[in-house]
Formats: structure tokens, C-alpha cells, sequence
């Protein structure tokens, strides 16, 4: 596989680190966002599918992956799409397709929305909706001195192989590789001083409102066993995108891009260029 160019920026106050892959032969560009606990570890087994075809942009989001941990910055769902637009202006990517996983999901749909003229199209990944905000009390509690430790606590217990479990269908795709790829990320503290940043700024998905005026055309793919973000928000979701397409697929939970990478790009490649390989 072509190994991509990994670069540190600072970019709207943080700093946020993404790996290029550059093809000379294509003019079009994936932005490809991960979900809430990873980074973008999860697309590994997906890219080489994809490199053939496309320039590809992978970020990790702060405060996941290798990105910057900063407690100053806010961590809000809009605040994170402007991150990624600026992004791509620094790199030069004045047009490109968006894909999201999960919470890069709805992430992708407020890039939509705040610059649909450099957005080509769509690729929603189990995409998070319709979640609200955290509760007052929750926000609240977030000020008291080390709540972060409480937020530590809270994810050593889940463990990692409990939540990889929760992703996937196909248990047998978990092993050493996959456990330690989303580990990894977690075994300092800062992150979670950053999760409860961001418990306090997350602003709650979308609303239905909001939705109907996204126009840019829109591939959605669900797991038919996703436990996180079942198939029927998806089913939702494509209601209110007017311009919106759902593929269902088989014996796939969650985490698509792991268990079905080749099924998924082949999808995107369809969506994007009217064509399957």
C-alpha cells in the first residue's frame, strides 16, 4: 500500500495531525472523519481500496488519535467541522467528497452545511443523529475538580475488547492489532481532561430542520446489526436528507469500514463516479 505523507498542524487553535495519501492521477479528494473514541486507525483497512482512485485527507479529530488535547478549545460539533474545512484550505483541497463514521458523521454534515459549495458528495458511515445534548446535571458536573479521572474510570471499565465487541459483528475481526489501535490513544491522561471539554460543548445532533436544507447529495451505509446507531436512524436520516441514498449491509454491525472495507469503497466508488469496480 502507498504510505501516506503524516503531518502535525495547528489549525483553529489546537493541534490536529492527519495522514495524506496523494494519487497524481485522480483530481478528487476523500476527507475521511472517524467516530467518537478513535481516530483514524479505524479507515486502515478500508484506504487501500480507495488510493486508486482518490487523493486521500485522513484526520484525527481532536481530541482522538494523535491530534492535540487542548483544554481551551472547544470541542463542539460546528467547532470541529470548522477545524476540518480550515484544514483543507491549508493543504490546498478547494472541493472534495466527505466521509464520516459515526460522530464523523454528523461532523461531516456541519461541514455540509457551513460550505456546501466545496462539498462534491457524501459518505455517512453509521452516522450518529438525532442525539441531544448531555444533560444539565451531567454539564454540570463536569466543572468539579478531577472529573476527568471519573471519565477515565468510566471508559477502563467498558474496556476496550467490551466496546470493540459492542462494533462488530464479526468477533473474529477483533485481535492484538485492533485492540491496541483504539487503546492506544488512551493511555494518558490528557484526553480525558479533553472529554470533558467536550462533554460541556457537544451541542447535540442536528434537527430534523436543519436536515431537510442539507442538499448536497448523500450516500448512506449502515451495518443491517449496528447496536450503537441502529439501522432504523438510518432509515430516519434518509428521510430527511432530500437528497439522500441508503445501502444496507449484511452481517455488519457498526464499525463498516472494518468489517465490509471493500464492500463500503466499492460503494463509495459507485456513488462518487457512477461506477462499481
Amino acid at each position: 500500500m502507498t504510505r501516506p505523507v503524516a503531518k502535525h498542524t495547528i489549525v483553529n487553535g489546537n493541534q490536529v495531525y492527519y495522514e495524506l495519501y496523494t494519487n497524481p492521477s485522480s483530481s478528487h479528494t476523500l476527507v475521511l472523519i472517524h467516530g467518537f473514541l478513535s481516530s483514524s486507525f479505524s479507515y486502515r483497512r478500508m484506504i487501500p481500496f480507495l488510493i486508486h482512485e482518490f487523493n486521500i485527507l485522513s484526520v484525527d479529530l481532536p481530541p482522538f488519535g494523535k491530534s492535540g488535547k487542548e483544554i481551551h478549545y472547544k470541542y463542539s460539533y460546528e467547532n470541529l467541522a470548522q477545524t476540518v474545512l480550515q484544514l483543507t484550505k491549508e493543504e490546498h483541497i478547494h472541493e472534495f467528497s466527505v466521509v464520516g463514521h459515526s460522530m464523523g458523521g454528523q461532523i461531516s454534515l456541519h461541514i455540509m452545511r457551513q460550505a456546501p459549495e466545496r462539498v462534491h458528495k457524501g459518505i455517512l458511515l453509521c452516522s450518529s443523529s438525532y442525539m441531544k445534548r448531555a444533560k444539565k446535571r451531567l454539564i454540570y458536573s463536569s466543572f468539579i475538580p478531577y472529573f476527568h479521572l471519573y471519565v477515565k474510570l468510566w471508559l477502563a471499565r467498558s474496556g476496550v475488547r467490551s466496546n470493540l465487541q459492542n462494533v462488530v459483528y464479526n468477533q473474529t475481526l477483533i485481535d492484538d492489532e485492533m485492540m491496541f489501535g483504539y487503546l492506544q490513544p488512551f493511555l494518558e491522561d490528557d484526553i480525558f481532561r479533553a472529554l470533558t471539554r467536550m462533554i460541556r460543548d457537544r451541542e447535540g445532533d442536528l434537527e430534523e430542520k436543519a436536515l431537510k436544507e442539507i442538499r448536497t447529495p448523500c450516500l448512506l451505509i449502515w451495518g443491517e446489526h449496528d447496536r450503537v446507531v441502529p439501522l432504523r436512524t438510518g432509515k430516519k436520516l434518509h428521510q430527511d436528507l432530500p437528497n439522500s441514498k441508503l445501502v444496507v449491509l449484511k452481517e455488519a454491525g457498526h464499525l463498516v469500514s472494518e468489517e465490509k472495507p471493500k464492500e463500503v469503497a466499492d460503494y463509495m466508488k459507485e456513488f462518487i463516479y457512477g461506477q462499481k469496480s
